[in-house]
């Protein structure tokens, strides 16, 4: 499955066991719709609690405001509370995860911070087969 969203605060590193640490997220989906019989858009926001294990070095970049792609499963929680009441906890378990936008440093008067690609010099051949 694959989600797009903004993260809603910076990630954090959790450490479990000496060797295993978990990144903790979640993500803002925003969505619109129009209901039957109404002139006006619906605006609707899902936040989804996402973990991923496979690298915690990734946290450095999580923060709020980036725009991401995810990769994974929905995991669902489901308790009973004090009272008896049931409740839920839904959870996104990401495999593979894409930065899409990077969030705008504090500083910045630019909309979106993108990473620098490495320069292209004329000297050196292209080895693209087209």
């Amino acid at each position: 499955m694959e989600i797009t969203g903004r993260i809603t605060k910076d990630a954090t590193l959790v450490k479990i066991s000496k060797d295993k640490q978990v990144v903790n997220f979640s993500i803002a989906i925003n969505d619109a719709y129009k209901p039957k019989g109404s002139t006006e858009m619906k605006q609707i926001v899902t936040y989804i609690n996402c973990d991923y294990w496979l690298s915690p070095k990734i946290v450095a970049y999580l923060k709020r405001g980036s725009q991401v792609s995810l990769f994974g499963r929905i995991g669902l929680s489901v308790y009973c509370n004090a009272e008896g009441k049931a409740l839920g906890n839904l959870t996104f378990h990401v495999n593979h995860l894409k930065i899409l936008v990077f969030a705008k440093k504090e500083n910045d008067s630019s909309s979106t911070l993108i990473p620098p690609a490495s320069p292209i010099t004329e000297d050196k051949p292209d080895d693209l087969p087209f």
